[in-house]
């Protein structure tokens, strides 16, 4: 099944998406997010979805550490309600702890300005959502919205 990983920001959005075996994750881009115009996140959404004949859509839930949900996560949540109505497509919640801190450890040793570091964060944290989705799904433990 083709996966598209979300890691949905009020900013940014990183986008990520595996091939068909679902072995090989790859980041595909950032988003910039107009938060006057929500819809236009959606709606491009949807087209990569159609692009890339995606068949399921897994958004990062950003739980605090002591599992609790802070206002990042209920915006998570509404976030990932509407995806799913507007694509028509199972929509899957994934714990994103430390996705970023991934990230970042990944680039540490790149050399990327602390700028380039930044626009790649958010493609690489939506990577690590979906290895962790994975993961977890080969375990059986997968959480639908």
């Amino acid at each position: 099944m083709r996966y598209l990983a979300v890691d949905y920001g009020l900013k940014r959005t990183g986008l990520a998406l595996c091939d068909l075996s679902e072995t090989i994750i790859s980041p595909l881009c950032c988003l910039v997010v107009d938060r006057s115009k929500p819809e236009r996140l959606t709606e491009r959404l949807k087209q990569i979805v159609s692009e890339n004949a995606i068949e399921a859509v897994v958004v990062g839930l950003p739980l605090n550490m002591d599992d609790s949900e802070g206002s990042q996560a209920k915006l998570a949540r509404v976030f990932a309600a509407e995806l799913e109505k507007k694509l028509g497509l199972p929509v899957h919640l994934q714990d994103e702890r430390l996705s970023s801190a991934a990230a970042d450890e990944m680039m540490i040793d790149s050399g990327l300005t602390a700028k380039k570091r930044r626009d790649k964060r958010d493609m690489l944290a939506a990577c690590d959502i979906l290895r962790e989705f994975l993961n977890k799904q080969l375990n059986g433990e997968t959480q639908l919205l």
